[in-house]
């Protein structure tokens, strides 16, 4: 089906108002062309976001932990599902309002340079090219199949876009032809070649002194030319009056809407096209301008069969939301989440134990669950529920508290309790053994508070301002380490955090990095303790042995950040996660064929006692150009299960550009 043809006859119809008033993302109705109203914003980063009830999946980062595009893509499948059922019963009230349209934003495939950025739980990590593999599989997912989408993916914020939070609205990130293209562009360049993202989405920021919803250079020059991007772009919320307003380089309102739209800015999330029209009246637009920008979206109705009855989707049930089905995916996606960091032969533990302290702030919150861009799960399970429904009534469970997430912003509501430090030593010598969790929620590592991700002011923040835990934590847990009871930390953070002083302690026995596991994610980590799920993740980004090793923050230059450029040894480095079982690898042959690319194969025997998945990781390192990149790149991965004593050839073909390398302009070779 011609939906470009058809766009363009529809707009064709349209007055000139009508055509700018289609650029809103709170489009209004056009009554004499069966338009109805619809409102462009929508997220589905881990589940449907902001209007009500959903499964809701681990964070990105967990997700990213699993390192397994197939599953991304059946998640994507079920966020875009369940995204299309709700809009078919809201649709049917004719309520169309924010949250509930079918234009996803998400995901999120910035690259999480620096840890301490607030927002880098919404990515899949460090590296480009894992990022772009598991963007094109929740692309693929969320989209479907079809002649129609099923729903419609974006990917953001384009491009460069890592903080600084705070300053995001007037930052300028400045950076060099050859990270912008070995590093920032890579993820962006698989979902629009590969994955046929069908919406883009600028970021707040500048790069390299353009608006990066007004970028010439990266919406025209390379989006749209080089890549051939034919959906819709659309400005990250409000970021077009930051034009004028923080960035100040243009002077007018109508000035920043006309920078946007002549640079290939379709929708704005905002209301600066609201003056458009006055743009247009000043000459700094044309029609044909507004026209095309209204056809790009239209185009994106039309492909998701919002103006067609055939559209089979539109039988898609409300069923389907929140259901068992569903939630055990995300489990299971949960499950294979976690990753291992240290494990002092405690874990997995008897489940027969009479005792176990089940200790620490996020040991009973939903908070740590949930993360950011959320929606409302059916059910909720933290790590004690989890905990207690695994062992059951046979085992005495103490539990404590501990301390709050962070104390230092906690003491100014005086309606909270003190720390419970004293508590939680009597729960772990009583039990002689504790689960200690540990770590942060969304309230405290996440995105500037805005008006779409507002909490109280007095525990709010965005960026971290280190990689220490807080203070109250930390007294926490030197409390506990000084009693010699043995200890299992459960770590639910959305980023690397210190644990420099906590990995070598005697009486620390295991880490287990949990992320933000998702609704149900306290039945994934009980069931990763206690054995019935082997670990399986792996870190999708370096946890450093001091953050005195990382640049200043507001340095996009790569030089000694990530596991590809370095300089120093990692405490725990990028694709690292322990089992319960040992694997080995033997028989690597490397084939090359005529088109440049290597067919990898190699075998994978699981030398151990239990069922086990492991992660086959494929690194590529250049040792002769100066133009490689410091260390070494991932370039290939594969999920292998396999019973006790079994082995299976694992095949992987690394694409010739694999082995490419990029000059000082961004030019491949």
């Amino acid at each position: 089906m011609d939906f470009e043809k058809r766009a363009r006859e529809l707009v064709g119809q349209m007055t000139l108002e009508e055509k700018a008033s289609q650029l809103r993302f709170d489009a209004p109705a056009i009554g004499h062309l069966g338009i109805p109203r619809y409102h462009w914003w929508n997220e589905g980063l881990h589940g449907v976001a902001r209007a009500g009830t959903a499964t809701m999946f681990p964070q990105a980062i967990g997700m990213a932990a699993m390192f397994d595009e197939d599953m991304m893509q059946e998640i994507g499948a079920v966020v875009g599902t369940e995204a299309r059922a709700k809009y078919n019963a809201y649709a049917a009230q004719e309520d169309r309002d924010i949250y509930k349209g079918l234009t996803l934003w998400s995901p999120n495939v910035n690259i999480f340079r620096d840890p301490r950025w607030g927002r880098g739980h919404e990515t899949f990590g460090e590296d480009p090219y894992l990022s772009g593999r598991l963007g094109v599989g929740f692309i693929k997912g969320v989209q479907g199949d079809g002649e129609y989408l099923l729903a419609a993916a974006c990917a953001k914020h384009f491009a460069v876009h890592s903080g600084p939070e705070e300053k995001r609205h007037e930052f300028d990130a400045r950076v060099s032809q050859k990270d912008l293209w070995e590093t920032y562009l890579p993820a962006f360049e698989a979902c629009v070649v590969e994955g046929k993202v069908e919406g883009v989405m600028g970021a707040y920021n500048r790069t390299n002194g353009e608006p990066c919803c007004g970028s010439k250079t990266l919406i025209q020059d390379i989006l749209k030319n080089k890549w051939k991007f034919d959906g819709y772009f659309v400005s990250d919320c409000w970021a077009i009056k930051d034009f004028h307003e923080n960035h100040q380089v243009t002077d007018t309102a109508a000035e920043s809407a006309a920078m946007a739209l002549k640079n290939g800015c379709d929708i704005n999330c905002g209301n600066t096209y609201l003056h458009i029209l006055s743009a247009w009246e000043k000459g700094l637009v044309s029609e044909e301008d507004i026209t095309q920008a209204a056809v790009h979206a239209m185009g994106t109705r039309l492909r998701l069969g919002l103006f067609d009855r055939e559209c089979t989707y539109h039988n898609i049930p409300y069923e389907t939301v929140g259901c068992r089905k569903h939630r055990r995916l995300a489990i299971k996606a949960a499950e294979k989440s976690m990753v291992l960091l240290k494990n002092d032969n405690i874990l997995p533990l008897n489940r027969n134990m009479k005792k176990l302290a089940v200790i620490g702030p996020n040991a009973d919150s939903r908070w740590p669950l949930i993360a950011n861009y959320h929606g409302t799960a059916p059910r909720y399970v933290t790590v004690l529920e989890g905990i207690e429904a695994l062992l059951g009534e046979d085992t005495r469970i103490y539990y404590s508290e501990g301390c709050h997430t962070m104390k230092e912003k906690v003491e100014r509501l005086a309606a909270l309790p003190g720390d419970r430090i004293s508590e939680a030593v009597t729960a772990a010598r009583e039990a002689g053994i504790a689960i200690v969790c540990i770590g942060l929620d969304e309230r405290y590592e996440g995105e500037q508070q805005d008006l779409g991700n507002r909490f109280d002011e007095a525990v709010s923040m965005a960026d971290k301002p280190s990689l220490a835990f807080p203070n109250s934590q930390r007294c926490m847990l030197n409390a506990l380490i000084e009693t010699g009871i043995p200890l299992v930390v459960v770590n639910m953070t959305g980023s690397a955090m210190d644990l420099k002083w906590l990995a070598p302690a005697e009486s620390v026995k295991a880490i287990l990095q949990a992320w933000y596991p998702g609704a149900e994610g306290g039945i994934a980590v009980a069931k990763t303790l206690f054995g019935e799920n082997n670990p399986s993740g792996k870190l999708p980004v370096t946890f450093y042995r001091s953050e005195d090793e990382l640049p200043p923050y507001e340095d996009y230059s790569m030089t000694n950040r990530t596991y590809r450029y370095m300089e120093g040894e990692a405490l725990y480095p990028f694709g690292f996660g322990l089992s319960y079982t040992k694997y080995k690898y033997g028989n690597l042959t490397c084939l090359p064929d005529e088109n440049g690319n290597v067919l990898v194969s190699v075998a994978v025997k699981n030398d151990g006692m239990l069922y086990g998945e492991e992660v086959v990781q494929v690194y590529v390192k250049n040792l002769d150009s100066p133009l490689a990149v410091r260390n070494h790149t991932l370039c290939a991965f594969a999920r292998v299960g396999l019973e006790a004593g079994q082995e299976r050839t694992v095949n992987v073909c690394l694409p010739a550009h694999a082995f490419y390398v990029v000059d000082q302009s961004g030019k491949r070779r």
